[in-house]
């Protein structure tokens, strides 16, 4: 993949190590000035970004922050990476993808925010248990837990009716009654395809089919624990299975859909965030249910989705870029946020301190609680590699059928339990 060799030629050229030593590290971590910060190029967290830099900037002129998109590129990651390999990147970036982090960090591109006096404990105030998903190998926060948009399925009302189901009460508790709805649907003529997740083979591509309904099978386990895959078991390959049956039902299309399927009534399903919402309004008479387990549980987990913000170490005046960051995630910022947005910020107390906003939206309620009950992705060494060994396994077996399940399980475990190992 280009962003792995983007990464490593950053490694190369950087060396290991994260954010620098000496006197000249923790004189940083004090200093104070301007700064210059990156933000996603999403126009509404454009619009967020540009009233809590000229708030922040109003109240400390000293200090001020010189903000921007993201540069264009072919991800955030590749721009992010080239810019720590060439010394120039931005104090923070407010669009720093978790699975980039483990590399990023070994880069010597990231600030270790548990070095701040207040670091450690600023991060796990205000985001909760949750936080622990974002520690990495030394114990230490390279990112700071920012914003999540909880995957959850939804499905498209007038297609459930035009199929003979109940759009109120749809029948997808469990993952034997998702297939099972999905058999109704296509069946019936109401959609060409019951779910059309991605069959790219793109590494992330797995966390929008496979990760989900893993996550909810197990209660939240992530794709590796204790430095050790967990997918190649029995809840793994259950997953795995079902998405198979889709394939080979044509419940689901093993081309890529050039547009959006779901907006396009060409799907009767899809797995997406809250970020849906807007996106989906006025074009589909949408219901949502939290992603089935094989079992019915009342407190289903999913995947975070999420974007966390990060501290690179070229930053001079680190003293402040810690504390816009901190300025940034307040409760006042993160209402906005949230108001703007519809996406979850990363709080312990999201549906108590928002209660207001939630009483008025009561669409994004629903998201808020499945916020607490998140998987990220593994924050190991080589994620993006192991991500990738993953898809490919994944793509073989399950969606072209070219492998046995169980072999291209076996076989991307043993190969990512040692990517995992290696520093």
């Amino acid at each position: 993949m280009s962003l792995v060799a983007v990464l490593g030629v950053g490694m190369t050229a950087c060396g290991g190590g994260s954010g620098g030593g000496g006197n000249n590290a923790t004189a940083a971590l004090t200093a104070k000035g301007p700064i210059k910060i990156w933000y996603s190029n999403n126009q509404f967290e454009v619009a967020w970004g540009k009233s809590m830099v000229a708030a922040w900037n109003a109240a400390h002129p000293d200090q001020k922050i010189d903000a921007q998109e993201i540069p264009a590129g072919k991800s955030s990651e590749e721009v992010i990476g080239a810019a720590i390999t060439a010394g120039n990147a931005p104090c923070l970036v407010f669009n720093t993808a978790p699975v980039a982090v483990p590399q990023f960090e070994k880069q010597g591109g990231l600030v270790n925010l548990s070095a701040f006096p207040d670091g450690k404990s600023y991060i796990e105030g205000r985001t909760g248990a949750i936080a622990d998903q974002y520690k990495s190998s030394d114990g230490n926060f390279y990112q700071l837990p920012w914003k999540s948009n909880p995957v959850v399925l939804f499905y498209n009302k007038d297609i459930f009716k035009k199929a003979g189901l109940d759009p109120e009460h749809p029948k997808l508790a469990t993952q034997a009654e998702f297939l099972d709805t999905a058999r109704t649907l296509v069946k019936s003529g109401a959609a060409p395809k019951a779910i059309w997740p991605s069959p790219s083979s793109d590494y992330y591509q797995s966390w929008f089919d496979f990760y989900p309904f893993y996550a909810a099978n197990t209660g939240g386990k992530q794709l590796i624990e204790n430095g050790k895959s967990t997918f190649d078991s029995p809840e793994g390959k259950q997953v795995a299975t079902m998405f198979q049956t889709l394939y080979k039902e044509n419940l689901a299309s093993k081309e890529v859909y050039q547009g959006d399927s779901f907006a396009e009534g060409k799907a009767a399903m899809s797995l997406a965030g809250p970020w849906a919402i807007a996106a989906y309004k006025g074009k589909v008479n949408w219901g949502a249910v939290p992603v089935p387990a094989a079992q019915a549980t009342p407190k289903s987990y999913t995947f975070s989705d999420a974007k966390n913000i990060g501290m690179y170490s070229a930053c001079k005046n680190q003293g402040t870029a810690w504390e816009v960051m901190k300025f940034a995630t307040s409760v006042d910022q993160d209402g906005k946020l949230l108001t703007g947005t519809g996406q979850m910020p990363m709080r312990k107390d999201l549906t108590t301190t928002y209660a207001d906003y939630f009483k008025a939206n009561p669409l994004y309620t629903n998201f808020a609680d499945q916020a607490a009950r998140t998987v990220e992705v593994p924050n190991v060494p080589n994620s993006v590699e192991i991500w990738q060994t993953f898809r490919n396994a994944y793509s073989k077996a399950v969606i072209f059928g070219n492998q046995s399940i169980d072999d291209a399980f076996k076989e991307s475990s043993a190969k990512i339990d040692q990517l995992a190992s290696q520093k």
